[in-house]
């Protein structure tokens, strides 16, 4: 019932380098390679992104005329397709004056060269690896570098394709960043010293812009709710999620019609407030008076912030916009993005509960998401209908983004497993994280590290992926491992 408003996808560059000198000297060559080229267009088409195939380079001369074109083109990555043997001169140009992640592909078409027949042809057929060096080497002394370096087999290589594939999952992330709108609205909870960003800085380091909004802004498209959305709403709510009896928190109840019509009605009004504001994300947070209305809707965001999340557009309490810009990560690798933090130990069985109070990314529940209604929000004002759910079995990511002493963004990411059992049943998200070498030195090892006391949780182990990310960001990164 609940499907992603935007697809994800990416533009996707590729160019092939070799060496002028080798067309006249051995006949067929270059159609060979070029034959090699389409194969490596085929690998990366696989992922669902466009290709923009700026063909040989082969000279300095074609090196320069492939950067005019380059530039007026908007990708994402640029796979430097190693076809054989070239000079640096031929990527110099591109390297020095192009801002974009740079990938060389070395996929050798043979795994190894047949003997009884090798010349030197064949040899340049498949000396894919022979120049990486020597254009990694340039790139630094220019002040620059090549962000990685896929080796392998061009035909039957699942390593290399996955690796391929990682990197086209990246240029979704970086594609959606490129000009994304993530709102705040309202101010940080009082006190909170972790929670607190610049948005220009935000802007700086992430190519986005940070829409400054206010409650109001969502009491008006409120105002503007029938009742028929309202009740087209409630049917996906309860198509989405159980409603069960209480257990045994006296604070929760079974959910009740005021509390999931008012959960219908703002869950409408922020589909209307994203689509108005053409938000990527928002990050939120309003006490208000006692009774008004602001508090009242305020209040209601849990549910149609879930919903928005597996949607694809992170939505953030706690005015939270670093772990909006984290689950938004997450969400563009296709891992989910959880809005979560520690909960307590279980020392017996040697896990941590993860989770949070706030919104979630339903798509990585594990099984229907329940529904209670709260009669309080511990530490925060209101009370209505609070999601409740665990995560898939399985691995987990987690990634946090913080500030250091001299105010630059850095990631903070650790990895663990998620198991089946029980979890509390407060209307709050909870998974179990088990993590190694054992729960009680990963999370003290974490907490080390500087983070803020929120982070997005995905499915999947993607630690490498996200360090990949900050580097072409260039923000520091901390895998937290022992």
């Amino acid at each position: 019932m609940v499907e992603r408003l935007k697809k994800r996808t990416a533009r996707v560059g590729v160019c092939g380098v070799g060496h002028l000198g080798y067309w006249g000297q051995f006949e067929g060559l270059l159609d060979t390679l070029m034959g090699f080229h389409e194969e490596l267009k085929r690998i990366i088409g696989k992922n669902e992104v466009e290709i923009v195939d700026f063909g040989m380079l082969d000279s300095s001369k074609a090196g320069y005329a492939a950067l005019d074109k380059m530039q007026s083109e908007k990708f994402d990555v640029l796979f430097i397709n190693m076809l054989t043997y070239a000079t640096s001169s031929v990527i110099a140009p591109v390297v020095r004056d192009l801002n974009k992640p740079l990938v060389m592909v070395a996929l050798q078409p043979r795994d190894r060269m047949d003997y009884s027949t090798a010349s030197t042809q064949q040899q340049l057929e498949n000396d894919n690896v022979c120049s990486a060096a020597e254009f990694q080497g340039v790139a630094i002394r220019m002040g620059k570098r090549f962000h990685d370096l896929i080796i392998g087999t061009l035909y039957d290589d699942p390593e290399a394709e996955k690796e391929i594939a990682a990197w086209c999952e990246i240029a979704k992330v970086l594609h959606d960043l490129r000009g994304a709108r993530f709102g705040l609205m309202g101010h940080v909870l009082e006190s909170m010293y972790d929670m607190h960003a610049d948005p220009t800085a935000v802007s700086a380091a992430f190519g986005v812009h940070v829409p400054l909004l206010e409650v109001d802004d969502v009491l008006v498209v409120y105002d503007e709710v029938t009742e028929e959305e309202v009740e087209a709403k409630k049917k996906i709510i309860l198509d989405s999620f159980d409603t069960p009896e209480p257990v045994s928190d006296p604070i929760t109840i079974k959910l009740t019609d005021k509390d999931l019509y008012m959960a219908a009605r703002t869950s409408v009004a922020l589909d209307k407030f994203i689509q108005k504001y053409d938000l990527t994300g928002l990050a939120y947070y309003y006490s208000g008076r006692d009774g008004s209305m602001h508090q009242q809707v305020v209040s209601s965001f849990i549910v149609g912030n879930s919903m928005l999340n597996a949607q694809g557009i992170p939505m953030c309490g706690e005015y939270d916009i670093k772990t909006c810009l984290a689950m938004f990560i997450m969400d563009r690798l296709n891992i989910g993005g959880s809005f979560a933090e520690f909960h307590p130990f279980d020392f017996v069985e040697g896990f941590i509960f993860v989770g949070h109070d706030g919104p979630h990314h339903i798509a990585i529940a594990d099984g229907k998401p329940v529904l209670r209604s709260l009669l309080k929000y511990h530490g925060k004002p209101g009370s209505g209908a609070s999601v409740e759910f665990r995560i898939k079995e399985g691995p987990i990511t987690m990634l946090g983004i913080t500030h250091t002493a001299d105010g630059k963004f850095k990631f903070i990411v650790g990895e663990g497993v998620s198991m089946k059992g029980a979890i509390p049943p407060t209307g709050n998200t909870n998974t179990r994280g088990f993590f190694e070498p054992d729960v009680k030195t990963f999370i003290k090892k974490w907490c080390m590290a500087g983070p803020t006391h929120h982070y997005a949780l995905g499915v999947g182990y993607h630690a490498d992926t996200i360090a990949k990310i900050a580097d072409v960001l260039n923000i520091e990164c901390d895998i937290v491992k022992i």
